[in-house]
């Protein structure tokens, strides 16, 4: 039985974990995005499309995808806190993972039979909270069972998840097209096994019976909370991401629309050319991936290979605004491949070392998934106002969106923790 690690934050007396181990932790955790990402990339957007006129289509999306983000903001950090907490027989992650699993799949089962609006924010709503829960689980996984030395190696193949993700998701979605219902549900499908074969081969780090102190509002109130004054580091780190975040919600969100609207794409096109570029994207978001995070644990660097891919990330949207071509988006969209897979690789790695508490891995991972949630509610609830002010020019949407990337470059200089 895993035992919980030393306060110090170092956990030295865990063991090296084993190629098996790494493979069912990265299909498992790819299985979160899996579930997610093919809604968000493509089926969403269609499904909105297909209950209100075009005109209202943007604004009906930020809503669902804004509310949707605002209850991920919440979930992340409260089932980390509560995932820290837990002392079931079974341990302390297993729980939360297959509950999350459990109502995301009824979230999404209930986006896809929608009528109306309101039934596909209620069921986007169930399936953004309960993801949460098993996200904030599964990613407390890292610092719990991967020691300090490969923490690096660990994250690269984590960050290789994401494309593998959007690849496999919209290769599912194209190959159903026409069919809703399996475009929802074939993805969850897929993902569910995977979180499954996990979880059932998982040493889960367990608390003793009777062992965390009774629930407070104040406990409760602290899932939400840490002091960047006292842990800046992490603070810097988290600003960072938000930003980074925020340029690949911009990009993610409103991509069929910009395929239709700038680039001028049939939308029975759309699902195939979606598949096209994140294939390009996440064939070189896997190389930069597993490379970055491989070098990084090598030179022990985490700030300037989190910095560089940050402004290579930004380039590549600034030259997805300004493009009116498919095949110009494609090279954009493999340039910020290259961008997105070091950045997310070595900035997972760079966060397990600066965290403020190895026994509160969870709760204080799940503070920082708001960096990865809020952007989802903001990008949303921003883009409708920006696409307004500019007479609805996508070029400068994913201007903004590249500016957001450059600055996340910027707020990883002051980090003083890590080289």
């Amino acid at each position: 039985m895993l035992q919980p690690p030393d306060l110090s934050g170092e956990t030295p007396q865990l063991p090296l974990v084993g190629r098996g181990f790494v493979i069912r932790y990265a299909l498992a955790y790819m299985s979160i995005a899996l579930m997610l990402i093919a809604p968000l990339l493509v089926t969403l957007s269609l499904k909105v499309r297909s209950l209100v006129d075009d005109d209202q289509a943007p604004g009906a999306l930020a809503l669902v995808a804004g509310v949707g983000g605002l209850l991920s903001l919440v979930g992340n950090p409260l089932f980390g806190r509560m995932s820290d907490r837990t002392s079931a027989r079974w341990g302390m992650r297993k729980p939360w993972v297959l509950a999350g699993l459990v109502g995301g799949c009824f979230g999404i089962l209930v986006v896809a039979l929608a009528p109306s609006i309101p039934v596909v924010l209620a069921g986007w709503c169930l399936a953004q909270l309960f993801f949460s829960a098993m996200q904030a689980a599964l990613v407390a996984v890292l610092p719990d069972q991967v020691p300090v030395s490969q923490r690096g190696l660990v994250s690269g193949v984590l960050g290789v998840c994401l494309p593998t993700a959007s690849v496999l998701g919209t290769f599912l979605v194209q190959l159903f097209e026409g069919h809703q219902l399996a475009m929802f549900l074939v993805p969850c499908a897929v993902g569910a096994f995977f979180v499954l074969l996990f979880v059932m081969t998982l040493d889960d780090r367990r608390l003793p019976p009777g062992s965390t102190p009774t629930w407070t509002l104040r406990a409760l109130a602290g899932a939400f909370y840490f002091n960047p004054r006292r842990n800046p580091d992490f603070g810097w780190a988290f600003v960072s991401r938000f930003l980074f975040i925020s340029a690949y919600a911009f990009l993610t969100t409103y991509q069929t629309y910009y395929l239709i609207d700038q680039i001028g794409s049939n939308e029975s096109d759309v699902p195939q050319q979606v598949f096209v570029a994140t294939l390009v994207q996440s064939a070189l978001l896997i190389v930069a991936s597993l490379a970055g995070g491989r070098l990084s644990d090598r030179t022990g660097k985490r700030k300037i290979f989190v910095a560089t891919a940050s402004t290579v990330y930004g380039a590549a949207l600034f030259l997805v605004a300004v493009t009116d071509d498919f095949n110009v988006f494609v090279v954009g969209m493999a340039i910020s491949g290259l961008g997105f897979g070091a950045y997310m690789a070595v900035d997972l790695a760079l966060v397990t070392d600066v965290l403020p508490d190895a026994a509160t891995a969870a709760k204080d991972l799940g503070v920082f998934n708001i960096a990865n949630a809020l952007p989802y509610a903001v990008a949303p609830a921003i883009a409708p106002a920006i696409l307004a002010a500019s007479n609805d020019s996508y070029a400068v949407l994913y201007g903004v969106a590249g500016t957001c990337a450059v600055l996340g470059a910027l707020a990883i200089v002051p980090v003083k923790g890590v080289r």
